[in-house]
């Protein structure tokens, strides 16, 4: 649609007269007049009521009256926009959970700091259900939870999927027989309560109980939010910790920790951003930027440790 036509629709109707809106355009009394004809054969209706002998709209002239202002000033927002020498400046309220701390974050911090070195970023840490709430509230502008979740107000992109393996000190367990009894045993460390990874080890570990015949009761879980705690803990010989991989890599490496070659795969953990429908182009740029990182990091490190989805 030619917004010309619109912008001379909307000053005809203010205005009243042909030749004034002529001379306010710039234009001719019968280019004015050829324009609101192409605008009604292109909304195939008719705007301006030529039976009156006074300048009147039409009734459906009226009704569409106020959606072409709406259409006008968008795209007068649109032009404003694209004209920012830096649009991409003020504040951005990033909420993540620890997962990405201890993987990409600060690459990603680093990149929108030398794309966007008038961005200032406010850090926010904490679990996913509230970071969710936050994001809801209007607390933060963008987050990266665990998983999804359907809202009608947020988008929700999927960006990477950490393994999660059963990982223990290296002289934690007799690896020789009993390995489930074993780890049924000791205390299991995991991510809070009622997050999806903490549920589905409870799963697993009810199942791995009915199959030893043991007692639900005596199995033991410590839920923490915390990584570097759940392996400080490890390190001390406290439990067996069901965790992605990656982030005990050098431990594994050198073989102070072992993963332990259980017969009950955990589901990994998908790491997913989210923000809101109506997200400004400050959002949608440190969007784009989070994950070029995500993938970015995830092209460098084993695909056993951390796969890119997005």
């Amino acid at each position: 649609m030619n917004t010309r036509f619109l912008e001379t629709f909307v000053t005809l109707a203010e205005l009243r007269n042909y030749r004034a809106t002529a001379r306010a355009l710039h234009a001719t009394a019968a280019a004015i007049s050829q324009r609101i004809r192409g605008l009604e054969d292109e909304l195939r209706t008719e705007l301006i009521d030529r039976g009156s002998k006074e300048f009147r709209l039409t009734a459906q002239g009226e009704y569409l009256l106020g959606h072409a202002r709406t259409v006008l000033h968008a795209v007068a927002s649109l032009k404003a926009a694209a004209q920012q020498d830096n649009p991409v400046q003020g504040q951005l309220r990033l909420g993540v959970i620890e997962t990405v701390v201890h993987s990409w974050l600060a690459g990603a911090m680093s990149l929108l700091t030398e794309r966007y070195p008038a961005l200032e970023v406010a850090l926010t840490v904490d679990v996913s259900r509230v970071l969710h709430q936050r994001l809801l509230e209007g607390d933060v502008d963008m987050i990266v939870r665990v998983d999804s979740v359907e809202h009608s107000d947020l988008q929700t992109t999927a960006l990477a999927l950490y393994p999660v393996r059963w990982i223990a000190r290296h002289d934690l367990l007799d690896s020789r027989d009993g390995l489930i009894r074993q780890v049924l045993a000791r205390p299991i460390l995991t991510f809070e309560r009622g997050t999806a990874p903490q549920r589905a080890l409870e799963d697993t570990l009810l199942r791995l109980a009915q199959q030893e015949n043991l007692p639900f009761s005596q199995v033991r879980m410590t839920c923490s939010p915390s990584v570097a705690a759940m392996v400080q803990l490890v390190r001390d010989g406290y439990g067996v910790a069901a965790i992605p991989a990656l982030f005990v890599q050098q431990a594994l490496s050198s073989g102070e920790f072992v993963e332990l070659a259980l017969e009950a795969p955990l589901p990994p953990i998908i790491v997913s951003l989210c923000h809101r429908h109506d997200a400004d182009l400050r959002i949608i740029s440190a969007v784009q930027t989070l994950r070029d990182s995500c993938r970015a990091y995830a092209e460098r490190v084993n695909p056993q440790w951390m796969e890119w989805l997005g």
